[in-house]
């Protein structure tokens, strides 16, 4: 089993690396489920829009493969109907560089930032890490109010990273509620809202909506924030299976967008 080493890794290095753990390359995702996605999404069942509001501009399945071929790698062929799909590890890669580039400006201007995920089982520790080096750069990173809910679950906070927690348990979600709730819940409580949101699936659909700067991670079957950075809405898309077999195998992808953002001691 691939052991990251704990270096920061040259970009070849990375790309090998991303192959070989199938973060990207042929990932784990089957083409069946990535195309059935992208069909969910067209119709318009706003559990696959991660809370943007994308109106009737996606409505043609093949319009949303194409943006899937270009920022996420997937097979461009609509005949391609099954078995094994891809994410283009370069483009994983240059999705990293452009968001280094976010952090780096959160670091010089001292950003307000938050971090959430929907997918703790395999990206927890990225956004810990992220917010970790952030706030010693001096950056605020934002307290969750206490006493949120949202689909019958609590939206609480670990390691700097807002989660949703429900029967004792973190939980994988793609809702945008847990954001929202947070949103909402600051100006109420005299805070300011974030200048800067790292997260993934409707927590950073979620934000990106409200106008905060965003970055996001994606799998290959979560077409919707690839579609909002087509459009602007969000601004940097990370393609990657975003849960592979050990959470341990994005440390060097982690170690590289710091390093890359200036944010390692």
């Amino acid at each position: 089993m691939d052991d990251p080493e704990s270096a920061t890794p040259h970009r070849t290095d990375l790309i090998n690396h991303l192959v070989r753990t199938r973060i990207a390359g042929d990932v784990a995702t089957p083409r069946e489920n990535n195309l059935a996605h992208y069909r969910e999404l067209a119709n318009g069942n706003r559990y696959y829009w991660f809370g943007l509001e994308l109106g009737e501009r996606w409505a043609d399945e093949q319009d949303v493969l194409a943006v899937m071929s270009e920022r996420c790698g997937v097979s461009d062929d609509p005949a391609h109907r099954s078995g094994q799909d891809t994410i283009d590890p370069e483009l994983t890669v240059a999705a990293l560089d452009r968001a280094a580039v976010m952090l780096r400006k959160a670091a010089d201007d001292r950003q307000r930032v938050l971090l959430a995920t929907g997918h703790p089982g395999g990206l927890l520790d990225v956004h810990a890490q992220v917010a970790a080096a952030l706030r010693a750069a001096g950056c605020e990173l934002v307290r969750v109010p206490l006493g949120l809910t949202a689909d019958d679950g609590v939206v609480t906070q670990m390691a700097g990273v807002a989660v949703y927690e429900r029967g004792a348990g973190l939980w994988h979600t793609h809702s945008p509620a847990p954001m929202a709730e947070i949103l909402d819940a600051l100006p109420q409580e005299g805070e300011e809202l974030p200048e800067l949101v790292v997260a993934d699936h409707g927590w950073a659909g979620c934000a990106a909506q409200r106008g905060i700067a965003t970055v996001g991670f994606a799998d290959s079957n979560d077409p919707a924030l690839f579609l909002a950075e087509a459009e602007g809405t969000l601004a940097v898309c990370v393609p990657l299976d975003d849960h592979v077999v050990n959470a341990r195998f994005y440390e060097p992808m982690t170690a590289y967008l710091l390093a890359a953002a200036g944010l390692t001691a």
